[in-house]
């Protein structure tokens, strides 16, 4: 008995061979492992960190995106099934010298200028349990090593420029007023600063063939018959917008519904560089005309009471809610110029003196190009200087800065280069502001770079280049160069705005031939009253 218990016990704790087919054994179905638990905990894209859930622009057409894990992973193309790109298939790799990196790879080149998504679900995969999805997006950068149209002389190019640009001031100014909508768009708003920018332009058309003189001086007896008899102005200063067809002010804002003595200053800089070059015997009415205006500015009002400053708004409603007084540095020196140079309603010296500012030049190069661009495209920076120091270099150092801060680039935008740069006010993808090195939202506008020729020839040279070989599929047309554009998002405005489209013409032109800055300075006036504030200028 004891025998065969011990024989039933051994027999029992024995598998039983089976014979199998072919002679082969069946080994220990022992359960797998379970994959060690991990989370991708960085990534990168052409080696630029992006965050999860975050999206980086100028991404080339050939990118390598970089996975890292927080533990070690296989290299295993059966788990690309878990990851989902945009772009179409994908290469997998291990990065040799850190083995808890995966690189991956799009098998075809990418479109240029266009958003990708990437994301890898949770679940096992590349050897490990992922623990949470992961996601990234990228933008690609424009296709830079093909031109987008045939290669010209830089001077046609220029003048190439100016002519589309001036389209926007002749072709689709208002029909009634004749004076420059404030964007495309806009319909009946026309803009008064804008307005006073392209009358600056209508010499350029005339001098470079755009338009004859003929035509030239009928659209200024329009503009200017529409200002001195249909237009509203609060003591002798125009609104900032105005219906084209009525005249009537169209509110900026709540209380911004009166007289904006900085875009009256804008247009009256316009209207007196005009009445400059219509200098024929058959053209006295356009200067006798611009001169009535000009002597019904009230500058003086804008005082508000004898103050030794100026105020940027009054409004008949409001009155002086706005109380914005006109203090430096900023766009507003060619108000302080022009109501000293006031025959009918000037200001002292003083109010100069002690409301517009004393500085240490260089001053506010870290602001938006249009200072440097808005009060000088008549008033003369070359020689101009007063107690302050030289415009000219002044000017020049905040061009200058805003390039070199450009191909710096500290904030990692897209695009920005010695060839791609410009910060100042334009639209950007969340609206309208005024970009800067201080306030930079990787918008470039091509008015920055191009009104800044007369400051920086071979920068802004540069600059048209790219803005018109490199990327003009998507930022050239009707009207010259599209407001702005974003290569972080491949966003590309498809707006025009007058006061960005004006100074590119003039500026273009005060580099070429100093044509507006000599038509602006021949004016008695104004020479009278760079005097008094104690300006030199030649």
């Amino acid at each position: 008995m004891l025998l065969a218990a011990i024989l039933m016990t051994a027999f029992a704790c024995t598998p039983v061979q089976q014979d199998v087919p072919g002679g082969e054994q069946p080994e220990d179905e022992t359960p797998a492992a379970p994959a060690p638990k991990a989370l991708v905990i960085s990534a990168s894209v052409d080696g630029k960190k992006i965050p999860s859930g975050g999206n980086l622009g100028g991404v080339s057409l050939s990118p390598v995106i970089s996975l890292t894990f927080s533990r070690e992973i296989t290299e295993d193309e059966t788990s690309l099934d878990a990851v989902t790109f945009s772009g179409g298939a994908l290469s997998v790799s291990r990065d040799p010298s850190n083995t808890s990196v995966l690189l991956l790879a799009p098998v075809q080149q990418l479109e240029p200028l266009k958003k990708y998504s990437l994301s890898i679900v949770a679940g096992e995969c590349f050897g490990v349990n992922l623990q949470k999805e992961y996601s990234i997006s990228f933008t690609t950068a424009p296709d830079d090593a093909t031109d987008k149209f045939p290669r010209i002389p830089d001077e046609d190019l220029l003048t190439l420029v100016q002519e589309k640009t001036f389209g926007y001031f002749w072709d689709y100014a208002h029909p009634v007023s004749g004076l420059a909508r404030e964007r495309h768009g806009s319909g009946d708003t026309v803009t008064s600063g804008g307005s006073g920018f392209g009358i600056m332009t209508i010499p350029v058309g005339i001098e470079r063939g755009f338009i004859t003189r003929e035509e030239g001086a009928e659209r200024m007896r329009k503009i200017i018959g529409f200002l001195g008899e249909k237009a509203q102005r609060f003591h002798g200063a125009y609104p900032h917008w105005l219906n084209g067809s009525t005249g009537k002010v169209i509110p900026f804002s709540s209380n911004d519904n009166g007289g904006d003595l900085v875009e009256t200053a804008f247009l009256i800089q316009g209207l007196l560089a005009a009445s400059a070059y219509f200098d024929a015997e058959g053209e006295a009415d356009i200067r006798s005309g611009i001169d009535a205006i000009w002597r019904g500015v009230e500058w003086d009002w804008y005082t508000r009471g004898g103050q030794n400053v100026l105020y940027w708004h009054w409004s008949p409603s409001a009155e002086w809610a706005m109380n914005m007084p006109i203090r430096g540095w900023n766009e507003g020196l060619i108000v302080y110029v022009l109501a000293a140079s006031s025959p009918t309603h000037p200001v002292s010296a003083e109010v100069y003196r002690d409301g517009w500012g004393n500085f240490t030049f260089p001053v506010a190069v870290n602001q938006p190009l249009f200072f440097a661009h808005y009060s000088f495209l008549g008033l003369d920076p070359r020689n101009l200087s007063d107690s302050n120091g030289s415009y000219w270099e002044q000017n020049v150092a905040h061009a200058r800065y805003n390039y070199d801060y450009c191909v710096r680039n500290p904030q990692g935008h897209a695009g920005y280069s010695a060839s791609s740069w410009g910060l100042t006010a334009s639209d950007f993808p969340g609206g309208y502001t005024a970009s800067s090195p201080a306030n930079d939202h990787g918008t470039i506008a091509p008015t920055a770079a191009l009104a800044s020729f007369p400051y920086t020839p071979e920068e802004s040279l540069s600059a048209l280049h790219y803005f018109y070989y490199k990327v003009g599929d998507r930022l050239w047309g009707t009207y010259g160069f599209k407001d702005s554009f974003s290569l972080d998002r491949a966003w590309f405005a498809s707006s025009y705005l007058a006061i960005d489209q004006g100074p590119i013409v003039v500026m273009i032109e005060n580099y070429r031939t100093a044509l507006l800055w000599n038509l602006f300075m021949r004016n008695a006036d104004i020479r009278a009253g760079l005097d008094k504030l104690g300006f030199k200028y030649e």
